[in-house]
């Protein structure tokens, strides 16, 4: 999202606005916001590697300018989990805004010691998936989910307006490594009850057959 697009103003009393800041459409940066009038909540901190194309640059941030002008609203952070495209430019933010930041338990483990070498103090929350979180407006549920890096959680989210889900990374596996599990029954609860919006990881969802 360019600059020029961030000049938003806040939310109508009762709407809820979603911001991509990075990730859409692109592999990296992942960064959602989720607002409404006076609630701003921030889903995932990601980087990008650099590509070949951009000799001397060793890490690519989303643009989080309109995180930082609206700071006064920022009720909290939530990873969905530990990849670097998730939460690697979360250290660079945390330098200039302060925030609770709600993860599992290995995303905080990974988390810690990029905070650790900067130097950055962080309020860091453990959430499970009999965790249930308010920040402002919305009330946040956390799913377990299969993805290549244990730990992941996709975000049932409660709005006034309806339910919102995230999915985080997923993949479906019918033989998952042990202690790894998703919760396919609540997932479907979720759906026969009724849902206002789904933000789903969509990476080789145009691919036919199954992945290794």
């Amino acid at each position: 999202m360019t600059k020029a697009k961030q000049t938003l103003k806040r939310p109508r009393d009762g709407c809820i606005r979603l911001v991509p800041l990075g990730g859409l459409g692109e592999i990296g940066k992942n960064m959602m916001v989720i607002e409404s009038h006076d609630d701003l909540v921030l889903i995932d901190s990601g980087l990008m590697f650099p590509q070949e194309e951009m000799p001397g640059i060793d890490l690519v941030l989303p643009d989080y300018s309109y995180v930082l002008r609206n700071a006064d609203r920022l009720r909290g952070i939530v990873l969905t989990h530990g990849h670097e495209d998730h939460i690697g430019s979360l250290p660079y933010l945390l330098r200039e805004v302060k925030a609770p930041v709600y993860g599992s338990k290995l995303t905080l483990g990974l988390l810690k010691p990029k905070l650790e070498e900067m130097r950055i103090a962080a309020d860091l929350r453990e959430i499970n998936e009999r965790s249930r979180v308010r920040l402002g407006l919305f009330t946040f549920e956390f799913i377990p989910q299969i993805h290549s890096i244990p730990d992941g959680m996709a975000l049932a989210i409660e709005t006034p307006h309806g339910m919102i889900v995230h999915t985080g990374d997923f993949k479906f596996d019918q033989t998952p490594l042990a202690g790894q599990r998703v919760r396919y029954d609540r997932l479907t609860a979720l759906g026969k009850k009724g849902v206002l919006l789904l933000l789903s990881d969509s990476t080789n969802a145009n691919e036919p057959g199954f992945t290794p």
